[in-house]
């Protein structure tokens, strides 16, 4: 039987995503990471390659043998470190990792040597975010040694910004400084890539300058606009997470309603609930901030979201069980979108996508 709390998740819409960001820069790595920030990996990177990204990105060695097993062909850029990953994953499922670190130089090298062959990698260079990457001030002692390995091939090389959202701040204009001074030092010690990349999504409606061979858009795909940008891009929400109602019951004036019985009705009031909950990705600073749709209306989460269940104020509504509930989406001519849902509880789109549970079933069309 199927959970009724369904992430349906637009593939056209996807598709029709990259190909505006396309219009662009012709050139994409289509970021699937975090299970394709909550859309699904699988059936999301098929489509993305379908459509034309020249390379697919993962956080780790696992989610790239994932993607390798739903059939994708395309290159796929492993992102994370390697010290927490399989090497052996990197050439049974032809991946391309990333070096961060001479050790992981140095790990590549020796399996590669091992299974004879030369392996593709790109080289991360920290331009003031301070994760992974070789330094990029400290290039002259690090580098040469990666230039050396005979059995590594360094096919790109990027960076990533810490402020690409931050319009006010300088940090991400000297990062994209840092990165052209390293590109110029690396090309010195005999390390020209064919590619060069550093704009994700925020970065890629921020500055055109830092677009260089290849961009790598993750929210955008999927329809969402990183805050505080707007975009004329014509993107559309890709994901739309529903549920219906399992009970409507009343409730008198004063009557606590859940947890804590921390919300109390102000009158007589009549309450749907709705069975999804932070165990499914929902955050519990939605009780008392955050709305659903029901019959094309919005109405508010009332009382605490607990870990299977929360409860809407539906009073007024004509509904009974089964009537669909849209979480995020639209229904009639409302719309709660996951920028809006993010910036009620105080954190970013990404997080509210990444958190959507296993036990939510995606659907796809």
């Amino acid at each position: 039987m199927r959970h009724p709390t369904v992430a349906a998740v637009d593939l056209a819409a996807v598709r029709a995503n990259f190909e505006a960001i396309a219009t662009l820069v012709p050139r994409v790595i289509a970021v699937v990471k975090a299970n394709a920030y909550g859309h699904g990996a699988a059936a999301v990177g098929v489509a993305l390659e379908a459509a034309g990204a020249t390379m697919l990105a993962c956080a780790d060695v696992e989610e790239g043998i994932t993607l390798r097993e739903a059939g994708v062909r395309a290159p796929i850029l492993v992102f994370g470190g390697l010290g927490v990953s399989r090497l052996d994953g990197i050439f049974t499922h032809d991946l391309t990792p990333t070096i961060s670190t001479p050790w992981a130089g140095r790990a590549l090298q020796r399996e590669a040597a091992a299974r004879g062959v030369r392996l593709a990698c790109h080289l991360k260079v920290d331009t003031g975010m301070n994760r992974l990457g070789l330094r990029a001030d400290n290039l002259r002692r690090t580098a040469p040694e990666i230039a050396g390995h005979a059995n590594l091939l360094i096919d790109g090389v990027y960076t990533h910004f810490a402020t690409a959202d931050d319009v006010e701040g300088p940090w991400f204009g000297e990062q994209r400084e840092r990165f052209e001074r390293a590109l110029a030092e690396l090309a010195a010690l005999g390390i020209r890539p064919r590619v060069r990349h550093a704009a994700n999504s925020a970065a890629l409606l921020r500055d055109s300058r830092v677009w260089y061979d290849l961009v790598r858009p993750g929210l955008l795909l999927y329809g969402v606009v990183p805050a505080p940008f707007a975009s004329t891009l014509a993107l559309r929400p890709a994901l739309t997470l529903a549920s219906r109602l399992v009970a409507v019951k009343g409730v008198r004036e004063g009557e606590g309603v859940g947890y804590g019985l921390a919300w109390r009705a102000p009158g007589p009031r009549t309450l749907g609930v709705v069975p999804a909950g932070y165990a499914d990705g929902l955050d519990r600073r939605l009780a008392g901030r955050g709305w659903v749709l029901v019959g094309g209306r919005r109405v508010p989460i009332v009382g605490a979201v607990s870990m299977d269940m929360l409860t809407v104020d539906v009073t007024g509504l004509d509904v009974r069980p089964g009537e669909e509930v849209v979480i995020l989406g639209a229904q009639g001519g409302e719309s709660i979108g996951v920028r809006e849902m993010a910036a009620t509880i105080g954190t970013i789109p990404y997080e509210i996508l990444a958190r959507i549970g296993t036990r939510i079933e995606r659907t796809y069309h």
